[in-house]
């Protein structure tokens, strides 16, 4: 019984020594994109820019992101003020480059000519996200989307954003 304890010992030792060597790569919890967006209405031919922020989690690893996000965007003679909820699907296409497809609800508030409406819209987007280290600490992203109103005109818009990424562990 004496003979096998240094053994174990040894065993033991060896084996903590290579746990202790091994390094894990913490995936962020949250990351915060912030940018500048424009879109173009497809039916009046308007377009408009703006600031864009936003922040994402993933409840799920590899099948979920969830992604929050304001966005005001300004023309000539209206202001409209974009807050979005997206569900995007991640895809990891090597250690710098990510893709996400999404969609998911915006809520609209636009003043046009004195005019305020309020409206519900859909949107779908494909997410972008370039990290210039494997590290994943910052980046950058673009993000193309469609946009489509459920208000009465029922407004269409491609629009495009793009920006930093900063990862929050």
């Amino acid at each position: 019984m004496k003979a096998t304890s240094p053994i174990l010992i040894a065993a033991l030792f060896l084996c903590t020594g290579n746990a202790l060597a091994q390094s894990v790569e913490k995936e962020p919890t949250t990351i915060v994109e912030l940018g500048g967006a424009a879109s173009w209405n497809i039916k009046d031919g308007g377009s408009s820019f703006g600031p864009s922020v936003a922040v994402e989690v993933t409840p799920i690893e590899k099948w979920l992101e969830l992604e929050a996000g304001v966005t005001p965007l300004f023309s000539r003679h209206s202001t409209e003020w974009n807050t979005d909820l997206l569900f995007k699907k991640p895809w990891t296409l090597s250690k710098k480059v990510e893709f996400m497809f999404g969609v998911g609800p915006e809520w609209v508030h636009a003043t046009k000519y004195g005019v305020t409406t309020n409206s519900v819209s859909g949107e779908v987007v494909a997410d972008f996200m370039f990290w210039p280290s494997a590290k994943h600490r910052f980046g950058w992203y673009l993000e193309p989307a469609y946009d489509y109103s459920f208000a009465r005109g029922h407004e269409q818009s491609l629009g495009i954003t793009g920006g930093l990424l900063i990862a929050i562990r």
